[in-house]
């Protein structure tokens, strides 16, 4: 199998024993260029090599079961083909150079396949968030209604922080681009470093600048990190669908298509299965990266402890996360937005939410802080889960408000197109 580094496979393919071999294959086969370009080996036994050169899957794994040495079981079954001109195949190395740099392989070509998806999903944000610009909503904290906001103002924070999860991907990605060929223990006793540099340079990779006879898994870590980050602002991004999709608040909710159903037993039940399915995934990577963790502290120059680690985390992380970007973007895309919803929520109990705009006319007007707070909050508690419970006209009908504002003024504090004047500076910023 020959490895095509200029195109993107399908991110399960990757992750295949088939492409792994084809990656071995690939470091082996420029590792003998190398060494050839510098004179260690005939140029006529790699041409012979890369000719001839290939590997069954089930064979290497019925070697391996034998001899319990995956990259001995590679490196016999190739020799199967090519011959006698296999005796230069693997000269002066050891396993991890073969397995680090292939691995780097999978993981350069993994990144930019998520940097694809990641692309996606951030336009489908950048989309919604430009279409609802100037769809007023309320703003929550702690839980509590807060103040006036707008849908898009809200969408161009998650946009914001997957711009920054796409640089953090794009730096994993220069982190993890890194190869070594320097034998056993890494310093170079049965090999040219030239052959290294050679090498290296032919897969698109940059030479470790000391590795041991392993990569140091830090590098390793920081790519799984990586994508926790952009799991949990998934996640995150998720868990807000849901909240906003409650029955009580009910402002956005999930597509739901034709046919769908929501409960085996409640028909009416429409649930947002896709945002908790985003949160049960973001779990997943996130517990890996812990796991990219305990794999840096490996014993000496190289153990394995790592390697049973990464044929799990790695595969599972770059896939789902690959799967959750996809399911992110289709999630975006198709919301259902109830701006009607919207307004309903921000007006409850006569715009309890406009209380600070209140306070801080009657703080213009000369009132002490202390005092305005206190005429403020005593008509916003009365209307407060209240039915019925009206804010505003319980302001409108305070001596103490009225004697300093006017109608027109008060009508000023529950106008939110005042409080959101200064979000096109957010959306410059975002260049939305």
């Amino acid at each position: 199998m020959s490895i095509d580094r200029y195109t993107l496979p399908e991110m399960g393919d990757i992750w295949t024993d088939e492409y792994k071999f084809g990656t071995w294959l690939e470091v082996e086969v420029a590792v003998c260029e190398a060494q050839a370009e510098l004179g260690y080996i005939p140029q006529e036994a790699v041409d012979e090599i890369k000719a001839k050169a290939q590997f069954d899957v089930k064979r290497i794994l019925e070697i391996e079961a034998e001899v319990r040495h995956d990259v001995i079981a590679f490196l016999t079954n190739v020799n199967e083909y090519v011959g006698d001109a296999g005796r230069y195949i693997h000269k002066g190395m050891t396993s991890s150079d073969v397995l680090d740099t292939a691995l780097a392989l999978q993981m350069v070509k993994s990144a930019d396949i998520l940097l694809v998806s990641l692309d996606t999903a951030i336009e489908a944000i950048r989309v919604q968030a430009r279409n609802h610009k100037d769809t007023i909503c309320v703003g929550r904290s702690h839980g509590i209604h807060a103040e006036p906001m707008t849908f898009g103002f809200k969408l161009a924070g998650w946009l914001a922080e997957m711009l920054r999860n796409r640089d953090r991907l794009v730096a994993a990605r220069e982190s993890i681009a890194v190869g070594q060929i320097s034998g056993a223990i890494g310093t170079y006793g049965n090999i040219d470093p030239q052959v290294e540099a050679l090498t290296c340079e032919k897969l698109g990779l940059r030479v470790d600048k000391a590795s041991t006879q392993v990569i140091s898994r830090d590098v390793h870590a920081e790519f799984v990190q990586c994508m926790a980050l952009i799991a949990a602002s998934i996640e995150r991004f998720a868990v807000e669908i849901r909240n906003l999709q409650r029955t009580d608040v009910l402002e956005v909710e999930e597509f739901f298509s034709k046919g769908q159903k929501g409960s085996s037993a409640m028909p009416h039940k429409r649930n947002p299965i896709r945002s908790e399915r985003l949160t049960g995934l973001a779990r997943v990577i996130r517990g890996n990266a812990v796991a990219a963790l305990e794999n840096v502290a490996l014993w000496h120059e190289r153990d394995i402890s790592h390697s049973s680690v990464e044929r799990m985390i790695l595969p599972d992380s770059c896939t789902v996360l690959h799967f959750m970007l996809h399911e992110l973007t289709n999630l975006v895309s198709k919301l259902l937005i109830y701006p009607e919803n919207m307004e309903r929520n921000m007006n409850l109990y006569g715009g309890a939410i406009f209380s600070q705009s209140v306070l801080l006319a009657l703080v213009d007007k000369g009132l002490t802080r202390e005092d305005a707070y206190a005429i403020v909050q005593s008509c916003a508690h009365e209307a407060w889960n209240k039915d019925g419970g009206n804010f505003r006209s319980l302001v409108e009908a305070d001596d103490r408000v009225t004697s300093q504002l006017s109608a027109e003024e008060i009508a000023t504090c529950f106008d939110p197109h005042r409080q959101l004047k200064s979000l096109d500076l957010v959306y410059e910023r975002l260049g939305i």
